[in-house]
């Protein structure tokens, strides 16, 4: 019989509120930080409205059909409608079922506060304050149950640990159709306003990462303190790969490189935290951010599309090298489940499979999504508004004061 675990509920209480700094304050100044000195403030709203609204959408029907029983494959069963009828003493496995809906909410939102830094300095606050109630009900909904609510991913064996496809494939891909829909910025230069605002949203997110997958097994255990070492070790290995690579191509270690490659060592463990030990960590963690590079310095350029700030070239691109690296380093003796290494190849097959499914689907309804508000009410900003900035014309409010 399963009961309730004190010290279970305390670490996931802990962990929501970590998951929780990720969405709101470091994905915040990270972006912030990135993005150019008259968009910054814009660009920081984009993240706070994006978590506010699924918050508000999660409790009244998202969390329902991502984690209620499964309707062939696709959705959860509609039930519990504003989480009426879930009490306080309701348990999802040994902690409150409310619980549960707060952690899964945090990372709904962090999905797509994410998704957001693609589109920084042109795209319209209503265009985007009606796209993200909509792609929250026609993305990441279906995609969260598809992996972990009981769907047929989650059913053919597809292993994500803590959001490689919910969370970080989901994001990037969807934030490059977007990207493609609003079309290049004027100026697609952007050299940070202010790196030392994005360094803090970096050490929040790798302070807060330990949360997101440290959290993500719902229990204080073995597999949590597992799942918090191969984290930071996938993190520390991919800020100096990084460092490593831009000393030898650009001839000189950069600040802004270091925070991307542990950012990208972050985002290729996530699926793989609670399955992988460390060996397999170090190898996720110095292989995302070459992926990653691949994709910001060669991919991008010869492809064109302005994703401002790489949100396809880290996350998503990462995301799918955890993803495959999952079925390639899973440990039985961690999470229960053989990868290639153990002896089971076909593992690498069904991550395969996940990846695809859940690239093709984001892509596809998001770009339709945003083709239809575009061909409605516009979703790019007048070209007076980008140039001048968007903080002084959407916002009319200014992110220094220097009077």
């Amino acid at each position: 019989m399963v009961m309730f675990d004190t010290g279970d509920t305390a670490w996931i209480l802990i962990c929501s509120l970590l998951v929780l700094i990720m969405s709101i304050p470091a994905v915040a100044f990270f972006y912030g930080g990135l993005s150019k000195r008259k968009n910054v403030l814009n660009t920081i709203f984009l993240s706070f409205i994006a978590f506010s609204i699924i918050s508000v959408i999660w409790v009244i029907f998202g969390y329902q059909f991502a984690f209620g029983n499964d309707i062939n494959g696709i959705i959860g069963a509609p039930a519990n409608f504003f989480l009426q009828g879930i009490g306080l003493d309701d348990l999802n496995g040994t902690i409150p079922t409310l619980l549960f809906v707060m952690f899964q909410c945090a990372f709904a939102g962090l999905t797509c506060a994410i998704l957001s830094g693609a589109l920084v300095g042109r795209m319209k606050t209503k265009a985007w304050i009606i796209f993200v109630p909509i792609w929250a009900c026609l993305v990441y909904v279906p995609i969260a149950h598809w992996v972990w609510g009981g769907g047929w991913l989650m059913q053919m064996g597809a292993l994500d640990f803590a959001g490689g496809a919910v969370v970080h494939i989901n994001s990037g891909i969807s934030a490059l159709a977007v990207a493609l829909v609003l079309g290049k910025r004027k100026d697609t230069s952007l050299i940070p306003h202010n790196l030392g605002y994005a360094v803090l949203g970096a050490a929040l997110l790798w302070f807060g990462w330990m949360g997101f997958n440290g959290g993500s097994g719902l229990a204080a255990d073995g597999l949590a303190a597992n799942a918090i070492i191969v984290s930071n070790v996938a993190a520390a290995t991919g800020l100096i790969v990084w460092t490593i690579i831009d000393t030898y191509i650009v001839g000189k270690p950069t600040v802004l490189g270091a925070i991307s490659g542990a950012v990208a060592g972050l985002v290729g463990i996530t699926p793989a935290a609670g399955f992988v030990d460390v060996p397999g960590a170090l190898i996720i963690g110095a292989v995302a951010p070459l992926v990653s590079y691949f994709a910001i310095y060669y991919l991008k350029p010869k492809l064109g599309y302005d994703d401002a700030l790489d949100v396809w070239g880290i996350h998503g691109m990462s995301g799918v090298w955890g993803a495959i690296a999952t079925g390639i380093f899973a440990m039985p003796a961690i999470g229960g489940v053989a990868g290639l290494v153990s002896g089971n190849p076909n593992q690498v097959i069904i991550q395969i499979i996940s990846v695809i499914a859940t690239i093709i689907y984001a892509f596809a309804v998001s770009y339709i999504l945003a083709k239809i508000l575009d061909k409605t009410i516009g979703i790019r900003v007048d070209d007076d508004e980008e140039v001048g900035g968007l903080d002084s014309n959407l916002h009319k409010e200014s992110a220094y004061n220097l009077n």
